[in-house]
């Protein structure tokens, strides 16, 4: 399951047959801090939500289970409607880069900026010759 926010919906005046009634919902993935993440999408709605709510969705084969036994050509449903959500996190999260630390770039004794260095490239076996 993921978070998300409704933040529109959609019409459409042809659909499936199996997705007649269904609504469709634009969604903005979320992170569990509640900041956005990724590109939003259209997911079925099976709970009623409204423009604004945090919602659970979910992607995949389970995204038809809630209009069974019909199975109809759907990649996300909307399955909850959150009310409140609290995050405690045992490690602390990965900071995210500000401009400051962009800036930040080690200086040799010269003077000159030097860039940070590269790990090595992957060695692929799998097409190696044989002699």
């Amino acid at each position: 399951m993921y978070l998300g926010r409704v933040v529109g919906s959609v019409w459409c005046t042809v659909k499936h047959p199996d997705m007649t009634g269904c609504r469709l919902l634009v969604v903005q993935p979320l992170t569990p801090e509640l900041t956005n993440t990724g590109k939003p999408l259209i997911c079925t709605d099976t709970m009623g939500a409204g423009k604004g709510e945090i919602v659970y969705w979910v992607r995949g084969k389970e995204a038809t289970f809630p209009f069974l036994p019909a199975e109809p050509p759907l990649d996300t449903t909307i399955v909850g409607i959150v009310d409140t959500v609290h995050v405690k996190r045992t490690v602390a999260a990965p900071a995210i880069p500000t401009a400051d630390a962009a800036e930040a770039v080690a200086v040799d004794p010269v003077g000159i900026a030097a860039a940070p260095p590269k790990p090595p490239a992957p060695v692929h076996r799998k097409g190696a010759r044989r002699g």
